[in-house]
């Protein structure tokens, strides 16, 4: 039987699905996206929080200065940012460009970025409630229309067609980053065994996916990693929330559940706090789409 070459799009485009369809966390997730919203809403602060600071802001603009250098980034840029967040980037990329369009449906994140956006007084950033997968390219003329493209460790970026479409509305350059291997996840494994008697499984967004895909088109994206260790002290009541709100995506809260959950962060906390630390790594990959489209035209995205 003839297979794809790993060299093909076709390959990887296989891959990626198959890695999505074989991922628990994709399997078990609700379709509901009131549930999915919900859970960003009430993670909107902490996440403004934790992607704070003078550290944060120091990692933000080492990439804004790699973008630059690669002719990705220009004053006077149109770009898109998807995923948006509590516009961390948006805003930062701002500073440079002629206009942002930020794209976030999550009340609590859109919330705190338009507050960032009154506090410091810029006028070059539109924020577009929709997600990613609603957007309608040509409906919408967003075809090409970007000079760069930016998404930042966002699950708009799901699988091949999000990414192609990503790769269709940009007229320049694109801008990817996402997990490579382990990551924040994994201090939710034990419990997950315990509900669904299974590993948590792998993570069907790693960077691999994506990176090889866009290579086996013709493209040369540039690639750089940065590791770190992610530390949480919380106190018993914010651990207990937070494991609720990752597991309420997969499965009903029921009281049985609640007191799982209960019982596992008790038994990790350590005078009333709960501790966690996990070495992650980030994969960054840039790649320019005018330079090599007539060697590898992305294919039509709905």
């Amino acid at each position: 039987m003839q297979t794809d070459s790993p060299i093909t799009p076709e390959f990887w485009e296989n891959e990626w699905r198959s890695a999505i369809d074989r991922a628990p966390t994709r399997r078990r997730a609700t379709d509901k996206e009131a549930v999915k919203m919900n859970r960003w809403n009430k993670m909107a602060a902490d996440f403004a929080e934790n992607t704070g600071g003078p550290k944060r802001e120091a990692e933000r603009r080492a990439v804004i200065q790699r973008l630059m250098a690669q002719n990705a980034l220009r004053p006077g840029a149109a770009v898109l940012d998807i995923g948006a967040g509590p516009g961390s980037w948006t805003c930062m990329l701002a500073e440079t460009v002629g206009h942002v369009t930020a794209l976030e449906p999550a009340d609590g994140m859109a919330d705190i970025m338009k507050n960032r956006i009154a506090t410091d007084n810029i006028d070059n950033i539109t924020i577009d409630r929709r997600t990613w997968q609603s957007v309608d390219l040509d409906a919408d003329g967003w075809r090409g229309k970007f000079d760069l493209v930016f998404a930042s460790m966002t699950p708009g970026i799901d699988g091949p067609e999000s990414l192609l479409k990503m790769m269709a509305a940009s007229r320049d350059a694109c801008y990817l980053s996402a997990f490579s291997g382990s990551n924040w996840r994994s201090q939710y494994a034990d419990l997950w065994q315990t509900f669904f008697n299974e590993p948590i499984g792998e993570q069907p967004g790693d960077i691999i996916y994506p990176l090889n895909l866009v290579y086996a088109m013709g493209f040369r994206p540039s690639l750089e990693f940065a590791y770190w260790t992610r530390k949480q002290s919380m106190n018993r009541e914010k651990a207990v929330e937070r494991f609720t709100l990752f597991f309420e995506t997969y499965m009903p809260m029921t009281e049985g559940v609640k007191t799982v959950i209960t019982d596992h962060v008790n038994q990790r906390c350590v005078d009333g706090r709960y501790t966690d630390a996990r070495d992650v790594c980030r994969g960054m990959m840039i790649w320019n789409i005018a330079q090599h489209r007539s060697a590898a035209r992305p294919k039509e995205a709905p």
